[in-house]
C-alpha cells in the first residue's frame, strides 16, 4: 500500500453551501500547521476548529472554515485524517486542492482508496467495504437497510463463522499428518463430519434466495402484459403517477417495451410497459410482440390486464407457464355493471380503473405483498455480489468431494481450498487480484 498522504473532495464537486475535502496519512498535521491558524501541536482529536485557511507560502486567505482532526488508528481510514469542511464555490475547492498539491509526497486519492486504506488498516472487511458502496448507491429504503446490516458486520460475521468452523477441522487434520500411523478417534471423526455437514447446509440454505439481491440491487422486474387496447399504459402512468407513456385508444400504440424505475414501497422496482399481445400482420409490432413474451420470462411479476367491458374472453395463454407470478386485472370497472363486477370478483381477480385511478392503491399493496413474501430475507444476510456466490458455490464443491476415507493429505486440501473460497470475500486471504475491482468502483472521495 502506498505511504503517500492522499487528498480528494468527498461532496460533489459544484457550487453548495459546504464542501468536505478529507485528506489522509503522516502528512495530515503538517498541512494542518502550514494551511490553517490551528496549532498542530495541541490539536485535539474530534474537535471542530473555526480557521483560517491559507496558502502555505504567502499565507493568502483561501476560505474560512471548520478543521476536524481523526487521530490514527481511530479513524476511518486507520490513519491520521483532517476533514476541511469549507464553501462549496468552485473557485474555493480548486484553491484549496491545488495547495494541496503543493505538499510533497501528498497526492490526489485513487477512486475508492481511501476505503482500500481502510481494508489494508483492518478498520473494515471486503464485504463492510462493498456495504459502504451499496448505502451511496442506494436510492429507496430497503437498498439502504440491507446495505446498513452489511456495513454492521452481518455478512463478516456469517462468513467468519463458517470458516472459524472449517480451520478448526483443518488444524484436527493437520495434526495427524504428522502421525500417519495413528486412526483419527472415532469421537474427533464424527465431530469433523458433523461440523463440515453442518456448514455446507448452512452455506446451501444461504445459497437459496431466489436471487434477492440481484433484485435488491438492480430491481424487482414487473411486466404489464395483454391484449392490445386492455389499458396498459394508462394502467403504468396510473403507477408512476404520471405520463411516463403514451396513451391512445388506438390498438398497437405501444411498439416496444417500455420501462420505468420506481420506488415502490422501498423497494426497486422496474415497470415494463410492453405491446399489447395479439394477432397481427405488421411486421413492427410483431417484433414488439415478440420483445413482450421475452420480457414476461424474465419478469418476477406479471400483471395480466383485461378489459373487463370487453366481451372477448382474456386466456392470457401466453402466461399458462408462469404461474404463481401472475396477477390478473380487470380494467375499466368504471363501465362494468353489477352483474360483470361480481363476475370479476368471483374470479378472485383485482378490480381496477386506471383512467380514473380506482383499485391503484390495492394493486399496489397486493404487489408489495408478494415481493415480500417471496423476495426477502428474515435474517438480513444477502449474497449482494455474483463473486460471493461464486465463492461460496467453490466452498460447496470442495466440500462435497471431501470425505475421511481417503488419503489424508487430500482430506486437508478439500478443506484448505473450502476456506479459501469463503476468505475470499471477507479477504482473509491474498486477493490482490479483486481489490482494485472492487474499490476502482468507488467515487474518487471514498
Amino acid at each position: 500500500m502506498s505511504s503517500s498522504t492522499i487528498y480528494a473532495l468527498s461532496t460533489v464537486y459544484g457550487k453548495s453551501g459546504v464542501a468536505v475535502i478529507r485528506i489522509s496519512g503522516e502528512e495530515v498535521l503538517n498541512i494542518i500547521s502550514q494551511m490553517t491558524d490551528i496549532n498542530a501541536s495541541t490539536i485535539k482529536p474530534r474537535h471542530a476548529y473555526f480557521t483560517s485557511i491559507r496558502k502555505k507560502t504567502t499565507k493568502e486567505l483561501l476560505d474560512k472554515a471548520l478543521v476536524l482532526y481523526f487521530k490514527a488508528p481511530h479513524s476511518f481510514t486507520g490513519e491520521d485524517i483532517a476533514e476541511i469542511q469549507c464553501h462549496g464555490s468552485k473557485a474555493v475547492l480548486t484553491s484549496i486542492l491545488n495547495e494541496l498539491s503543493e505538499f510533497d509526497n501528498v497526492r490526489l486519492a485513487e477512486p475508492g482508496e481511501y476505503s482500500k486504506r481502510s481494508f489494508y488498516n483492518q478498520k473494515m472487511d471486503l464485504t463492510e467495504a462493498e456495504g459502504l458502496a451499496d448505502l451511496i448507491d442506494a436510492e429507496t429504503s430497503m437498498q439502504q437497510k440491507y446495505a446498513l446490516h452489511q456495513m454492521e458486520g452481518n455478512l463478516r460475521t456469517l462468513y467468519s463463522t463458517w470458516r472459524e468452523d472449517l480451520v478448526k477441522v483443518l488444524s484436527y487434520l493437520e495434526a495427524f499428518i504428522d502421525f500417519p500411523e495413528e486412526d483419527i478417534p472415532e469421537n474427533l471423526s464424527e465431530d469433523i463430519l458433523n461440523t463440515v455437514f453442518k456448514v455446507k447446509n448452512e452455506i446451501e440454505t444461504h445459497l437459496q434466495q431466489n436471487n434477492v439481491n440481484e433484485r435488491l440491487r438492480n430491481g424487482f422486474r414487473i411486466v404489464i402484459a395483454g391484449e392490445a387496447n386492455a389499458g396498459k399504459s394508462s394502467l403504468i402512468n396510473a403507477l408512476v403517477k404520471r405520463n411516463a407513456v403514451i396513451v391512445s385508444d388506438i390498438a398497437g400504440t405501444t411498439r416496444d417495451a417500455i420501462d420505468i424505475n420506481l420506488d415502490m414501497g422501498g423497494y426497486p422496482v422496474i415497470i415494463t410497459d410492453t405491446a399489447g399481445i395479439r394477432e397481427t400482420e405488421n411486421p413492427i409490432e410483431k417484433q414488439g410482440i415478440e420483445i413482450a413474451k421475452e420480457k414476461i420470462s424474465e419478469a418476477d411479476i406479471v400483471i395480466a390486464l383485461y378489459d373487463a367491458s370487453s366481451d372477448v374472453n382474456s386466456e392470457f395463454k401466453v402466461l399458462k407457464d408462469f404461474k404463481g407470478k401472475v396477477f390478473y386485472v380487470a380494467n375499466k370497472i368504471d363501465k362494468l355493471s353489477a352483474e360483470q363486477i361480481s363476475n370479476v370478483e368471483y374470479k378472485k381477480h383485482i378490480k381496477i380503473s386506471a383512467k380514473y385511478n380506482q383499485g391503484i392503491d390495492e394493486l399496489t399493496k397486493a404487489i408489495i405483498e408478494t415481493i415480500q413474501d417471496n423476495f426477502s430475507s428474515s435474517a438480513n444476510c444477502l449474497i449482494t455480489r455474483i463473486r460471493y456466490r461464486k465463492a461460496l458455490e467453490e466452498c460447496l464443491d470442495n466440500l462435497d468431494i471431501f470425505n475421511l476415507n481417503k488419503e489424508i493429505e487430500l482430506s486437508v486440501e478439500d478443506i484448505r481450498l473450502a476456506c479459501r473460497a469463503i476468505g475470499k470475500i471477507t479477504g482473509y486471504v491474498e486477493v490482490d487480484e479483486i481489490l482494485n475491482n472492487i474499490f476502482g468502483s468507488f467515487c474518487i472521495g471514498k
